[in-house]
């Protein structure tokens, strides 16, 4: 935020009030995001807890760590309070093959190493997921963290551009809430298959204290979550009443009040192109001069590829469509170094800045699925000198300079310069890349 022309990102209504005093680091990156998760880990006093959607064997931590039964059981090995919420695909959804849900096989996995983590497996309805997926370090004690992001447990994870935070502070509180009234309500429970190494009455207070300020960024938890999943809405310390029965969308609605608010410049990551509505708001903000840049796969997704094709589904590619007319958008992708060449680096983050003041990082897409149904979470920040960093960080590692002397407006046109020239110099064939970016057809994205 310019000194000189302050202003404010209105704060969606949900589930947690926004925080001030916390501290927070951006992770980049799936293998130093998972280094930094397996030191924590390691580092543990009390407790782990964390919420997963997708996981498979083969994923392993950085460092020699082992895979990731390997570090909690060697957690619970030193006495921690071990958890896991692990999302239970239902039969609409079971063309997800990476989860861990809980089968036959999964369970005498368990029984062979002996795991005394305690697990509990969640349903959302229809083919909507459990998408979370949050690290909680040392609940309520003075050395907690917390991790919020959307890095899945597998071993393609750990190659692609991604994003967490690590927060400490009084937000970490409402990361425990979340978890406690998912665990508590978990919809496998009381099935007998639904949980491991604990039984139905095992339900975890909630949280009755707000963790103690150590920083001075100011935070709201954000949620999505599908109606009628959850009952019990005792409120977070401090937090308002607030109606979970009904269910919440205070991620999407934090999305389309920040692109309202915004006066300069708007960058996204994010694993699926806009939604309608979410296109529809970034179309005015496009209209007032705002310069925008979306980062996305540079190769679509099988389910975005037969999107494309499926003539029912064309709004989203119309919306982009639209959103390519304008010269102050850009779509874009990431390309990493191969032995033939610049080669297409899968982008799996979800996060958007605004104006340098105001930043979101977390597990939601902008498709469909996320804000509609998927339980998701997000961390925003409002905290010029940290939504900055974020974009400074990004744009450094994506353009190959440093971008710390630029405002935001200049590092944004710099950003469109560079990826334009970089996808001139790929379509004659040659290697000699500036950065990493490249732009990308709005017109003919995910068509093959």
């Amino acid at each position: 935020m310019h000194a000189a022309d302050p202003y404010y990102i209105p704060f969606a209504r949900g589930s947690y009030p926004v925080r001030p005093g916390n501290r927070l680091h951006l992770l980049l990156d799936g293998a130093p995001i998972f280094r930094r998760i397996g030191e924590a880990v390691e580092r543990a006093r009390h407790s782990v807890w964390m919420t997963v959607a997708f996981y498979t064997h083969a994923f392993q931590f950085p460092g020699g760590r082992g895979g990731l039964f390997d570090v909690l059981d060697r957690a619970v090995d030193r006495g921690l309070d071990v958890r896991l919420l692990l999302w239970r695909p239902n039969p609409e959804s079971y063309g997800y093959d990476r989860t861990f849900r809980g089968s036959a096989d999964d369970f005498e996995f368990l029984r062979r190493r002996g795991s005394r983590c305690r697990i509990r497996w969640d349903r959302v309805p229809a083919a909507f997921c459990q998408h979370q997926k949050n690290w909680l370090i040392d609940v309520g004690q003075p050395s907690e963290t917390v991790f919020v992001g959307g890095a899945n447990l597998s071993a393609e994870t750990l190659w692609r551009h991604d994003a967490y935070l690590e927060i400490a502070g009084p937000a970490a509180t409402d990361v425990r809430h979340n978890f406690v009234q998912r665990w508590n309500e978990a919809s496998e429970r009381a099935e007998p298959d639904g949980s491991w190494a604990c039984d139905p009455s095992d339900s975890l207070p909630f949280p009755t204290a707000l963790s103690q300020s150590t920083g001075t960024s100011t935070i709201q938890i954000q949620r999505m979550l599908h109606p009628r999943r959850y009952t019990n809405g005792q409120a977070s310390p401090g937090a308002p009443p607030f109606d979970v029965g009904g269910g919440e969308r205070s991620i999407l609605d934090q999305y389309l009040e920040a692109i309202d608010a915004a006066r300069r410049t708007i960058y996204l990551e994010h694993q699926a192109i806009p939604i309608p509505e979410v296109a529809a708001r970034l179309g005015k903000a496009l209209e007032r001069g705002v310069a925008i840049v979306l980062l996305v796969p540079a190769e679509a997704e099988a389910h975005v590829l037969a999107a494309r094709r499926d003539p029912a589904q064309r709004a989203p590619f119309d919306s982009l469509a639209r959103l390519g007319q304008h010269p102050n958008f850009l779509l874009a992708g990431l390309a990493e170094r191969g032995e033939w060449g610049p080669r297409p680096k899968y982008v799996h983050a979800k996060l958007m800045t605004v104006d340098d003041c105001w930043a979101t990082v977390g597990s939601c897409n902008l498709h469909w699925f996320s804000l509609s149904g998927h339980s998701e979470l997000n961390a925003s920040i409002w905290d010029a000198a940290v939504a900055r960093e974020i974009r400074c960080r990004l744009f450094d590692a994506h353009l190959g300079v440093a971008t710390a002397a630029l405002d935001d407006v200049t590092a944004l046109r710099l950003y469109r310069t560079v990826a334009l020239a970089n996808r001139r110099r790929m379509l004659v064939g040659s290697g000699d890349w500036e950065g990493a970016t490249y732009a990308l057809d709005t017109a003919n994205y995910a068509v093959t």
